[in-house]
């Protein structure tokens, strides 16, 4: 784990030395504030954790947020998200502890209303035991298996539309929206539509686990058709373009460049332009 740790922070490095003369999001006032996570039942305004039936008894857990306008019998999106890997802080204080608690992306964007918001772990197995992983994609066919049963429960329980699913993920699940959300056909046909914050599959290919290569993420993203994809990251997404292009694939893909420095869905808390333009998206998306 420290091996790979450490891989990811040198993967930043490049990126930060050119990124000191943008500005810092901690001087940016924040209007959004994600709910701690609680035990109570599940209600509006509520961010509970949960254990999805299959896996009682062991520390996989997710949360799931109801908005503050949910109502019982009503039909609501649902935004799924995947957390950054875990042990990161960088220079500028941006830190990234791996956990569905953690995760705040989808609030963000959704602002705490319209919206079902989920947080998926990726499902490991040590010693045994199947546990949340910090890092990278655990037993992916695993954390697949966990994806798939708690979407179905949370539309099932909740009122979510599995129509009207949405892929979100920051650094590690910006790359999980293909590499997990893309992973086989049964898990690519869930999803409306994607939004990749800071990194993305196959861009770069130098990540420490098996299918990072960009023919296997070619693949994965054959798989997304004519979906749409919000692409954003800090400074440029320069390189995530230039991979696509060289795909050959004509894809709806957005590119939005965040002008801060900070490694950090911390964005989605603050009233910024872009903020605008991907909930702007978003709505467009679903009247299609």
């Amino acid at each position: 784990m420290k091996l790979c740790a450490g891989l990811l922070l040198a993967g930043f490095l490049v990126f930060e030395a050119r990124a000191d003369d943008l500005p810092d999001l901690a001087g940016v006032k924040r209007d959004l504030v994600v709910p701690k996570v609680s035990s109570e039942a599940p209600a509006p305004g509520i961010r509970g954790i949960q254990t999805t039936a299959g896996w009682e008894g062991t520390p996989v857990h997710h949360t799931v947020y109801l908005p503050l306008d949910w109502k019982a019998g009503g039909k609501f999106p649902v935004i799924v998200e995947y957390a950054g890997n875990g042990n990161y802080k960088n220079a500028y204080g941006d830190i990234s502890d791996g956990s569905v608690e953690g995760c705040r992306l989808g609030f963000g964007i959704s602002g705490g209303k319209g919206f079902i918001c989920v947080c998926l772990p990726y499902v490991e197995v040590k010693d045994g035991v199947k546990q949340n992983a910090v890092l990278w994609w655990g037993d992916v066919e695993e954390s697949k298996r966990y994806c798939m049963a708690t979407v179905h429960d949370v539309c099932a329980r909740y009122g979510g539309d599995e129509h009207a699913l949405i892929l979100c993920g920051f650094s590690r699940g910006a790359i999980g929206c293909n590499f997990i959300g893309l992973n086989d056909d049964k898990i690519a046909g869930l999803w409306r539509a994607f939004i990749c914050h800071s990194h993305y599959d196959g861009e770069p290919e130098k990540w420490p686990y098996a299918g990072a290569d960009r023919a296997s993420a070619l693949v994965r993203l054959r798989r997304l058709g004519n979906r749409p994809q919000f692409i954003c990251q800090e400074g440029s997404t320069a390189a995530t373009e230039e991979w696509l292009r060289s795909t050959g694939l004509e894809g709806r893909w957005t590119f939005e460049r965040l002008p801060f420095r900070n490694h950090s869905a911390n964005w989605t808390l603050c009233d910024l332009p872009i903020r605008r333009k991907v909930r702007a998206w978003l709505d467009a998306v679903l009247k299609e």
